[in-house]
C-alpha cells in the first residue's frame, strides 16, 4: 500500500485549510532541523504515541528526504486511520527547503546520531588504514574492528558506538530521559 505523495506547494495549502503534518523522524533529527508547526511523532513509537487528533482533516506525513515515509506507508496509512486522507511530503523536509518554505534550523544542536557514527568509525578506519601503512601493520587491526562493529550493528540492531556517543556531553540533553 503507498500514500499519495504532495508537493510542499500543496502540502501547505493544505496545512492552512487544517491538515496536520507529521514529522517521523527521531529527536536527535528533529531537534537540528524542523518545519514550523509540524508535530512530532518519532516512526519508533508511532504505534505507542498515535497521531494528533485535532480535527479531521488530512495527515501528512514527513521525513528527511521522503524514502522513510514512501518505506513505512502501510504504517502510516493504518495510524491515520481510514477514514482520514493522508498523504507523504514529496522530498520530505529536503524538498520543503528547497521548495523555498521555511524550515526551523537550530546550528546548536549536535548533528544526528547516525551521522556521529559514521564520522567516528570513518575517521577510526581510515586513521588504522593511513598507520598500518605508514606506522605498522598491527593499526590495522583498528579498521577490521571498526568493520566488525559496524557488520554487528547492522545484523543485531544494536550500536555500541551509538550508545557511546549518546552519552557524549553534546549528546546528552537529547538522549537523557526526562526529569
Amino acid at each position: 500500500m503507498t500514500l499519495p505523495a504532495i508537493t510542499p506547494d500543496r502540502a501547505k495549502q493544505l496545512l492552512a485549510d487544517g491538515a496536520i503534518l507529521v514529522d517521523i523522524r527521531e529527536t536527535d533529527e528533529r531537534a537540528r532541523a524542523q518545519i514550523g508547526g509540524s508535530h512530532h511523532r518519532p516512526l519508533s513509537k508511532l504505534d505507542q504515541t498515535g497521531l494528533p487528533l485535532a480535527g479531521a482533516g488530512p495527515v501528512i506525513f514527513h521525513c528527511k528526504s521522503g524514502g522513510r515515509t514512501a518505506a513505512n506507508a502501510a504504517r502510516l496509512r493504518a495510524c491515520a486511520g481510514s477514514s482520514r486522507e493522508a498523504f507523504v511530503l514529496e522530498g520530505g523536509l529536503e524538498g520543503w527547503g528547497k521548495a523555498g518554505l521555511p524550515v526551523i534550523v537550530d546550528r546548536g544542536q549536535p548533528i544526528e546520531l547516525q551521522r556521529q557514527v559514521q564520522i567516528v568509525a570513518g575517521s577510526l578506519g581510515l586513521a588504522g588504514t593511513v598507520l598500518g601503512a605508514l606506522v605498522s601493520p598491527m593499526f590495522y587491526i583498528i579498521p577490521a574492528f571498526i568493520g566488525g562493529g559496524l557488520l554487528f550493528a547492522g545484523i543485531t540492531g544494536f550500536c555500541g558506538m551509538a550508545q557511546v556517543l549518546m552519552r557524549a556531553p553534546w549528546n546528552r540533553a537529547l538522549h537523557s530521559p526526562p526529569a
